[in-house]
């Protein structure tokens, strides 16, 4: 009886294993345009913050003079600058719940209409196309103690002042106008958002018992949560740095009435040319826009909307 032996199977030493590059072809394609970008943004942010600790001289060349935390120091204790940030905080608040609950409305009205609806829609978003130097144009026009239609309009009900001129009347003026150009926005996001809100939901909830009011708390308002927040934060950024329309009608008066951050940052850089301070001003409404958007990101990774 013979054996054979078996020989074991052949056995390849192991490949090594190729890593793959981080960085693909495209993020190379992309990097050049990126470190640009990066550039142009930091370098004007670093510039910036060396602004506010020099005293910036303009006559003989630009030159940067150390002044130290003389205008971080001046700015916590700046009562004027203490009493615009109110006012813009008043004025942010104003204009955005405004648009938000507008915005709103209109677009359930819209959601409701079965007849004309893009038409309607077509006419009702003109407003946001127009650039708000016009829009601030249109306002001074309208609201001209002369010949204005809105003054004319306020007169045959008693109002014979200046709307521009008084203080509580421009402020309330230049809030109107923002909230006139900007609903449509609102209105449009939140139309989108409940042209999504499935039938059948609905269906379930009319026949579970519930009222309009019922199915528009407890089913359409948390089927849009994540679509009015997005809407919140597009607005929150653009109305804390308000500047257009003040600047055309009222250009901060009458006695600071209108005066928010954004002219009073203008002013200071290219009016009194203190571009110091007006480096440590930027930087503040820099931080607060910064935390305004974290807060809002917060809230939709709470919700699981970001990802």
């Amino acid at each position: 009886m013979t054996t054979t032996l078996e020989t074991p199977p052949r056995t390849d030493p192991p490949r090594p294993t190729r890593r793959r590059p981080r960085l693909g072809f495209s993020a190379g394609m992309m990097a050049p345009g990126i470190v640009l970008l990066a550039i142009l943004s930091i370098v004007p942010l670093l510039t910036i913050i060396a602004m506010s600790f020099s005293r910036v001289r303009l006559l003989g060349g630009v030159g940067f003079d150390g002044a130290g935390l003389t205008y971080w120091v001046r700015l916590f204790t700046d009562i004027d600058l203490a009493m615009q940030w109110v006012r813009t905080i008043v004025f942010f608040a104003l204009t955005v719940g405004l648009e938000m609950l507008l915005g709103l409305i209109f677009a359930l009205c819209l959601w409701k209409l079965m007849r004309g609806r893009n038409a309607i829609l077509s006419l009702f978003l003109l407003p946001m196309f127009v650039a708000p130097v016009i829009v601030g144009l249109l306002g001074r026009f309208l609201t001209d103690s002369t010949f204005g239609l809105y003054s004319w309009l306020l007169g045959l009900i008693g109002y014979q002042g200046d709307i521009l001129g008084g203080q509580y009347s421009a402020f309330a003026a230049v809030v109107a106008m923002d909230i006139w150009e900007w609903t449509p926005l609102i209105t449009l996001i939140a139309l989108a958002g409940l042209t999504s809100v499935p039938a059948s939901v609905r269906e379930a909830a009319a026949i579970d018992g519930a009222n309009p009011w019922q199915t528009l708390r407890h089913v359409i308002l948390p089927s849009i949560s994540g679509v009015l927040l997005v809407a919140l934060l597009i607005r929150s950024m653009d109305a804390i740095r308000y500047f257009d329309i003040i600047a055309v009608t009222t250009n901060g008066g009458p006695a600071d009435a209108t005066k928010v951050v954004p002219i009073r940052l203008y002013e200071t850089a290219f009016r009194f040319f203190d571009l110091g301070y007006a480096a440590a001003i930027g930087l503040v409404m820099l931080a607060v826009t910064i935390a305004i958007a974290r807060a809002f990101v917060g809230v939709l990774e709470r919700k699981g909307l970001t990802r």
